[in-house]
């Protein structure tokens, strides 16, 4: 790893402590979110020549087409699922660079994280090693397909958007379990969070959002 996992200018702790005011000014309450997020070093999950822009509230670039997503929505995403109360086992579909992997890590027991960019989990294994990050399985596939052999999960986040939900993330989510995902196409969507229950599955429509489309296949 070329650049410090304490951060020095830009990237700081300083840096990171503007970020969190930020996100309490835009709404963020649930204090482990907004403590995880001010001491997890953002800027090692960018390429360097970006590192400087890591705490801006934007999504940047991580190549293979793909984008770190920007803060607020790595906090709101990670309060929603956390509103099942503990999580002793997540599924993530869409490591990417694995900064979200990273904050789900630090609050749950356990997190499943599927990739189907084989050269973005390469990376994020570093990353989350260099962290000393070990409570994280990874898995190179069609997200699509979950994570049966460990299913069901208390809460599963998505970080790609389908046109409708999976039936299959659907089938993995445990009995109160929380899955927050976007929906929609055209680079804009809908953020939901779908709760399941005895009565089936009930979906709130949360806010406006742009993710990446969720495709097929393994590259």
């Amino acid at each position: 790893m070329t650049q410090s996992l304490q951060g020095i200018g830009m990237t700081s702790q300083r840096t990171r402590d503007r970020m969190v005011n930020r996100l309490i000014e835009q709404g963020i309450r649930n204090k482990k979110v907004l403590d995880v997020m001010r001491n997890t070093p953002r800027h090692i999950f960018v390429d360097e020549a970006l590192a400087s822009r890591a705490y801006e509230d934007t999504a940047l670039p991580i190549g293979h087409n793909q984008t770190i997503s920007q803060p607020y929505i790595v906090a709101r995403m990670t309060e929603l699922l956390l509103k099942a109360g503990h999580l002793s086992k997540v599924l993530e579909i869409g490591t990417g660079c694995g900064y979200q992997t990273a904050i789900l890590a630090q609050l749950a027991d356990h997190v499943y994280s599927v990739e189907r960019i084989l050269p973005l989990q390469r990376k994020a294994k570093g990353y989350l090693w260099d962290m000393k990050i070990k409570n994280v399985s990874f898995i190179h596939n069609d997200g699509g397909w979950g994570w049966p052999e460990y299913a069901p999960f208390d809460g599963i986040l998505v970080s790609a958007a389908p046109p409708e939900i999976p039936e299959t993330l659907l089938q993995q989510m445990a009995m109160g379990g929380v899955m927050v995902i976007p929906i929609g196409e055209g680079g804009r969507q809908t953020l939901q969070q779908v709760i399941r229950s005895e009565k089936g599955y009930e979906a709130e429509d949360i806010e406006a959002v742009s993710f990446v489309p969720f495709l097929s296949g393994r590259e």
